[in-house]
């Protein structure tokens, strides 16, 4: 029988949407104070090049307004959201407020990367800070950041080239639940990976870590 070691690692995705509406600070909070180990975060910029929390490319979605964030300053999405949407910088301000709690960055295109970075830094937060997303996103945000810590999503059954995973220098790969088996493992830990993907009943929390 495999011998491999199942912990859990409790990361709240998009932090307590049940709760409080997605990726603001109300759920950020939350998810923190019910005790979760970190909370991922989708990380979009506005026309003036301000990270905010957004998963969508629009405003519609959660509030009501089609305009795409990119052709938006930090000022107008405050505005149309009552300023519900906070800034990474605000996001990473909670953060501080709550001890040994973590922050997974979700950053969906390379032009995300250096802002992003750049905020973490002015946070001090770096220690806090990991990251995920697109891969082209997390080869830019190696470039910006020699030193991040880097979760690599991958999603097909075949492995990753060793050049990838030697060139991006992740902490964790990030697999689909049903991806995950003895002989994946054995290969990850071979390569000084972490794991962990979606719980098998809920892609809200991202549970399992071996």
């Amino acid at each position: 029988m495999a011998d491999f070691r199942v912990t859990a690692q409790s990361v709240a995705h998009r932090g307590d949407p049940y709760h409080h509406r997605e990726n603001t600070l109300a759920s950020v909070r939350s998810a923190l104070v019910k005790g979760a180990d970190a909370v991922e975060v989708d990380v979009r910029l506005t026309r003036d090049g301000v990270p905010v929390l957004l998963h969508d490319p629009t405003l519609e979605r959660l509030w009501g307004s089609p305009e795409p964030v990119s052709e938006l300053t930090a000022a107008e999405v405050s505005r149309l959201t009552g300023g519900a949407v906070p800034t990474l910088a605000d996001a990473l301000e909670e953060l501080g407020r709550h001890a040994a709690a973590r922050m997974l960055l979700d950053l969906n295109a390379v032009e995300e990367a250096g802002p992003t970075v750049a905020a973490v830094r002015a946070a001090e937060a770096g220690e806090r800070v990991y990251y995920c997303g697109e891969l082209p996103a997390m080869i830019a945000v190696r470039v910006h950041d020699p030193d991040a810590e880097i979760a690599m999503t991958w999603t097909t059954s075949q492995r990753p080239p060793r050049s990838l995973v030697t060139d991006l220098a992740p902490r964790w790969i990030n697999l689909r639940f049903g991806l995950v088996d003895a002989a994946t493992v054995r290969w990850a830990h071979d390569q000084g990976l972490r794991g962990g993907g979606p719980g098998p009943r809920t892609g809200r929390v991202r549970c399992p870590a071996w």
